[in-house]
């Protein structure tokens, strides 16, 4: 996976970097609450290689965002099924890396709420894998949205797919 992330306006920031837009980001409202949530969305490509992009985003509840990605290709895959579940896990590695960082600082942070989004649904081919998502997500301890809650993955990190 790459070492960076990229703004909404394309600049390129290290993982440091990032943490620290987001803390600005929260310091600068320090009373309201906050929801961190990250999320990954991918599109099989013609060679069976799939294009990942996952997503932060920090949400200053009733009163905008920010948001950070990533692209990267990984594969070859040849069912939805292990590409979602690679969503999930790309997720799940981003996640414990940007809290434990978190977690260092929480004391100085806003409160804020932290949740994975998994671009899964009720509706389509991946609703047959909501509990196997949900499960491994809530095995490793972060809070679980799937669509139509699941905006990190299904919003913010489709835009750059």
């Amino acid at each position: 996976m790459p070492e960076t992330y990229n703004n909404a306006f394309g600049a390129q920031l290290t993982v440091k970097d990032v943490l620290a837009e987001i803390m600005a980001f929260m310091a600068a409202a320090p009373t309201r609450r906050y929801r961190v949530t990250i999320g990954t969305d991918s599109e099989l490509l013609a060679n069976k290689a799939a294009d990942f992009v996952s997503a932060i985003v920090v949400h200053r509840i009733g009163n905008g965002g920010r948001y950070f990605w990533q692209r990267y290709q990984l594969g070859p895959f040849y069912t939805l099924r292990d590409r979602i579940i690679r969503e999930v896990l790309i997720s799940i590695d981003v996640a414990k890396e940007i809290v434990a960082e978190l977690e260092k600082v929480r004391g100085e942070l806003p409160e804020f709420e932290f949740e994975i989004h998994a671009d899964v649904g009720q509706n389509g081919p991946t609703k047959q894998m909501i509990q196997e998502v949900v499960g491994m997500i809530r095995a490793n301890n972060f809070e679980a949205r799937t669509k139509p809650e699941s905006y990190a993955a299904t919003n913010v990190a489709d835009r750059h797919v």
